[in-house]
């Protein structure tokens, strides 16, 4: 090949590896994008291929659920309160929290399910039994360090602490993945679900995916758009950009924060009256 030519594509992979280039990931997006045109490469290995290649930049704090949207064990209330709360949600672990914040253990439904078929569950106290002990880890780790240390330990969910060791969040094997391949959807998951949901510091937890409809519904508006279905769209379009967690403004009267986004898409809000005024349960 002369030095004219035209380099192919798996030339520019080589050179890229080669150590002469200084944007590496950014070049090798190019590289894939233009495979792709050329029919090289389907459209879904590239997906995933960037997918990883964005989980090896990745942080802990970019994928997972933060404390606001965990769904908990409270340790204060009593043996059926705790039994009722597994059944509704159908979690396969949950943590425990003391009245503290403090995180006492880990419950996986199946030891509470076998215990309960055995009989072996009648008191309090033959639950706390069943705490495993839980995985902590930094918001700053890297997803794909992460997915490595689940793989090889065999958990599927590790609790998140910050920078002074408070409790952030949790992250599952399956956020990890969903950056990978996208959303997965189980047969829990629920497409009727109730995405709005009481949040506990006030106001209301809402999913970006909520349908307009179903959001008038509930807080008494009047939004209408007819190019788009959901109230993350209506929020991205009334902003005019994709808003960053933390992010708070003023819509049709109510007052938004984003609980999560991750500069990509948004996936929740807490959503309260501007005036303070609360709806009737």
């Amino acid at each position: 090949m002369s030095a004219d030519s035209p380099r192919t594509w798996l030339d520019k992979l080589t050179h890229l590896f080669s150590g002469e280039q200084v944007d590496h990931l950014t070049q090798l997006t190019e590289i894939l994008n233009a495979s792709k045109e050329k029919n090289l490469i389907d459209a879904d290995a590239v997906f995933m291929i960037e997918g990883v290649l964005g989980v090896s930049e990745m942080r802990v704090r970019d994928a997972m659920i933060p404390r606001s949207q965990m769904v908990c064990v409270d340790e204060s209330e009593d043996l059926q309160s705790i039994l009722d709360e597994l059944l509704e949600s159908s979690h396969s672990r949950y943590p425990v929290l003391a009245d503290d914040g403090s995180v006492k253990g880990v419950l996986l439904t199946k030891d509470v399910l076998r215990a309960v078929v055995k009989h072996n569950l009648s008191e309090k106290a033959q639950l706390e039994e069943l705490y495993r002990p839980p995985v902590l880890v930094p918001e700053s780790k890297r997803l794909n360090v992460l997915l490595r240390e689940f793989k090889a330990s065999r958990n599927h969910m590790a609790l998140v602490v910050d920078e002074y060791g408070e409790l952030a969040g949790l992250i599952t094997i399956e956020d990890v993945l969903e950056e990978i391949v996208g959303d997965i959807v189980d047969e829990h998951d629920d497409e009727e679900s109730d995405h709005i949901q009481k949040h506990f510091q006030g106001g209301y937890s809402v999913d970006a995916v909520t349908f307009l409809e179903d959001f008038n519904a509930f807080f008494k508006t009047d939004i209408q758009n007819e190019q788009l279905e959901t109230i993350g769209g209506v929020v991205t379009q009334f902003l005019g950009h994709i808003p960053a967690e933390g992010e708070t403004f003023e819509m049709e009267g109510l007052s938004f924060e984003v609980l999560k986004s991750d500069g990509r898409r948004v996936d929740s809000f807490k959503v309260q009256f501007a005036l303070m005024t609360e709806i009737s349960a």
